[in-house]
């Protein structure tokens, strides 16, 4: 869903940019936030390759998921590139790799 905002908030900045950083002291530190939340958030997948790899089993683990998972990433990688979005670029850049790694793990044990 935040895609579709995201578009909504290109449209309406489409004539008057906004400026970066933000004279806003919220939107900056939003703007900061967000950065480190896309570092942060695909974190998520270390447990699950920690125990795929340290304990060498992919028991309950779909590989279709994490394939799937990996595979929806790269069109918002694309998006944040070509939108110069840092955020969705960096993570959905960790994330593809977070769970390409755990895709990896899965079909090897």
């Amino acid at each position: 869903m935040s895609g579709i905002h995201h578009i909504h908030q290109r449209k309406r900045v489409h004539h008057k940019l906004e400026s970066y950083p933000h004279q806003n002291k919220w939107v900056r530190f939003l703007d900061r936030f967000l950065i480190v939340i896309a570092v942060v958030g695909p974190l998520i997948a270390l447990p699950q390759i920690f125990q795929i790899f340290a304990l060498k089993s992919a028991a309950g683990v779909s590989s279709l998921s994490w394939g799937l998972y990996a595979l929806f990433n790269i069109p918002w990688f694309i998006y944040g590139i070509v939108h110069k979005d840092k955020p969705i670029t960096i993570a959905y850049a960790l994330s593809f790799i977070a769970n390409l790694t755990v895709l990896v793990g899965s079909l090897m044990y």
